[in-house]
């Protein structure tokens, strides 16, 4: 999704989101991680202004006051966290952990495959399929891309073929290198 981003050819108009919006938006986080209920003032402060920066493709970006990325969605999809969000708030997203060897093909935008998940070095927390992941590497402390599964942990064991999870945000890519947004 972000792998070709600039900042310069895709970013449209900024917006200061109207208080029903934003309270629509924080009911949308509390319905999508539950858990995180005590930490979304420290996330999301009530009385910050949130500013939605529309994007080609129909990517909407969810900023706070200082401009720093929150979230971000395609269409009326699912809100997805920024990496530099998960790594403020690691707990946000249930973790995939990748071996050694997939850490590369990962950094470069390829989705995960099953036997990146399943092999020695990776560990896999039970999920469902179409779910909000970190993905995580063997031997290393932060995520180093957000994505979204494609099949369940029991599938993804049971077949070890193919996808397993949509890279969607990743390390360095045109996203990850945005400016804060003024």
């Amino acid at each position: 999704m972000f792998k070709k981003f600039d900042e310069s050819e895709n970013v449209g108009n900024v917006n200061i989101a109207k208080s029903s919006v934003q309270k629509g938006i924080r009911s949308q986080i509390l319905d999508q991680f539950s858990h995180i209920d005590d930490y979304l003032d420290q996330i999301l402060p009530k009385k910050e202004p949130l500013k939605i920066v529309k994007c080609h493709e129909h990517i909407e970006l969810l900023c706070n006051q200082t401009g720093e990325i929150l979230f971000f969605r395609q269409r009326d999809g699912p809100l997805f966290p920024s990496l530099k969000l998960l790594h403020k708030f690691p707990f946000i997203l249930p973790h995939m952990q990748v071996d050694k060897g997939a850490i590369r093909f990962v950094l470069s935008g390829a989705n995960i495959m099953c036997p990146g998940l399943t092999s020695p070095g990776a560990q896999m927390t039970k999920v469902d399929k179409d779910q909000i992941v970190a993905i995580m590497a063997e031997g290393k402390q932060h995520a180093l891309a957000v994505g979204f599964t494609k099949m369940s942990t029991e599938e993804i064991l049971s077949k070890n073929k193919g996808v397993g999870v949509d890279n969607i945000h990743f390390l360095n890519d045109g996203l990850w290198g945005m400016k804060q947004i003024k």
